[in-house]
């Protein structure tokens, strides 16, 4: 989490949400990392969740990221959440719970919905209050 954090930090000063994530293996060495990119790459899709994702499969040369976490600083929204599915990330962890577009428990819990055919363990609040006030900071700057 404390990379997620720095990255969080860095896509901030890039004027992007305050967002990190990192992909762990089964060792716990980091694969794939990723911050907020929407604004600079002017990509809906460049969530810090899915940047991570692909750099880890670009890692592992396999989409199939089985025995890999996702640690992410702001629980994922639906997109996101359905990358973690997609790409058999086994654990998700995160910081911030977010009660508007959350989609691993809080509004939705699309990654745990047995309907579908994965499912990805949840662990949340992993330091939230640090992410919570990155994310109330950069946010309260822009009002």
């Amino acid at each position: 989490m404390e990379r997620a954090l720095a990255l969080a930090k860095a896509a901030a000063l890039a004027g992007d949400v305050p967002v990190g994530a990192v992909v762990v293996d089964a060792a716990g060495r980091i694969i794939g990392e990723g911050a907020n990119r929407r604004e600079i790459t002017h990509d809906p899709t460049a969530h810090a969740e899915v940047v991570a994702l692909r750099e880890a499969a670009a890692s592992l040369a396999s989409w199939n990221l089985e025995g890999c976490t996702l640690v992410v600083t702001l629980e994922p929204c639906v997109m996101c959440a359905g990358a973690v599915l997609q790409s058999r990330v086994s654990r998700l962890v995160f910081g911030a719970w977010d009660d508007k577009a959350g989609a691993a428990g809080s509004v939705y819990d699309v990654v745990r919905d047995r309907r579908l055919p994965y499912r990805a363990e949840v662990v949340g609040g992993l330091r939230e209050a640090e992410a919570s006030a990155l994310l109330r900071d950069f946010f309260d700057a822009r009002r």
